[in-house]
């Protein structure tokens, strides 16, 4: 039976440094918690199901309802904000407010309508990645609990470093981006630049924008195959997704693992390209965990067991720590990861935090 965690006033905060945070405990959860108040909807809102990345943070999803004995569903945006939008006010509609909601905004802009009208349903949310620079959950309210991302500057800039070391430091590069609007996207390719910028010898030949599909990916790649032949040695991705849209057209072409590439996510496709030497390397999130952390908080909130007023903005919009899979570990990485099922990974909420996100 899956432990949630208890609000404890009398525990050191994480990190030991934030006296105004209280530490959370594990413990059991009964599936007839909710008997009396009557059980709110959990819900995760993600762009799509065929991508390897969202199809396990619904997995995640899935597993944390069935341990906590609550229903669940799955709204997929394909992509188009309004929808995503849309059908968050749709379940918030038929169920009275009654939800906890676990989103991936489509575009960081959708972030604001989706919060405002889950605070103002009486709905508890939790956003992830995207969101507007000037839209903090204490600006709502108790409601909107927390954001979370991963500081996407960094992590670009370690994968480019990555591929330039693979390409033995020089050489040309090439790039595919997400969505242009995409605050992840915006970061990562700032991170990609750095690592350029601090590599004299490499030189940025093209940077397109392939909207993390690999589909995409592999069109675009195949025609710098015939722009840029011979003149690039590695190709820096901003997801996983196109990273193996990249690897197959290399692949169709006769050239794969003979260019660095890169990708970040830390699916399995990409972490047994790493463990195979086709792909240079990767950052995993932990999908899984994602899809479930992001209901378990909000939910502990919703029961009256986490105290979001009293959280310090620095847990309220916060970075959580991702992985480097090079081939260093990735062997390593993918026994531990995906030789077995994933477990849940929600009774410490804090394991993962790694800091507040700086606030402008």
């Amino acid at each position: 039976m899956t432990k949630l965690l208890k609000y404890e006033q009398s525990r050191r905060a994480f990190l030991g440094s934030l006296a105004s945070v209280a530490a959370i405990s594990a413990v059991p959860f009964t599936r007839g918690a909710f008997a009396e108040t009557g059980k709110p909807l959990l819900v995760n809102s993600i762009r799509s199901l065929s991508n390897p990345y969202h199809a396990a943070w619904n997995a995640g999803g899935k597993a944390f309802a069935k341990s906590v004995g609550l229903d669940y569903v799955t709204l997929v945006t394909e992509g188009d904000s309004e929808k995503g939008v849309a059908d968050i006010r749709g379940i918030l509609a038929r169920t009275g407010g009654n939800a906890v909601v676990n989103v991936d905004p489509n575009d960081a802009a959708d972030a604001r309508p989706i919060a405002e009208a889950c605070v103002e349903a009486g709905a508890h949310v939790f956003t992830q990645w995207n969101k507007p620079d000037d839209l903090h959950p204490w600006d709502l309210g108790p409601n909107y609990v927390a954001h979370m991302s991963y500081n996407g500057t960094d992590y670009g800039r370690l994968t480019a470093l990555e591929v330039i070391r693979v390409m033995g430091g020089k050489g040309g590069i090439l790039a595919l981006g997400g969505t242009l609007s995409n605050t992840v996207a915006i970061q990562r390719r700032a991170g990609l630049e750095m690592a350029i910028e601090a590599s004299p010898d490499v030189e940025l030949l093209d940077f397109q924008v392939a909207d993390w599909q690999a589909s995409k990916a592999y069109d675009i790649v195949n025609t710098w195959l015939t722009r840029f032949a011979g003149q690039f040695q590695g190709i820096w991705c901003a997801n996983d997704d196109m990273a193996i849209g990249a690897l197959e057209a290399l692949r169709v072409n006769g050239l794969g693992g003979r260019i660095a590439i890169s990708g970040i996510d830390g699916i399995e496709t990409a972490v047994q390209g790493v463990v195979d030497g086709e792909l240079a390397a990767t950052v995993s999130w932990d999908p899984f965990w994602q899809g479930s952390y992001g209901l378990a908080v909000p939910l502990l909130a919703r029961m009256g067991k986490l105290d979001v007023a009293s959280l310090g903005k620095e847990k309220r919009e916060y970075y959580a720590k991702g992985k480097l899979v090079d081939s260093s570990n990735a062997k390593e990485f993918f026994d531990n990861n995906f030789a077995s099922e994933p477990s849940l990974d929600v009774d410490d909420i804090w394991a993962r935090y790694d800091s507040g996100i700086p606030q402008s």
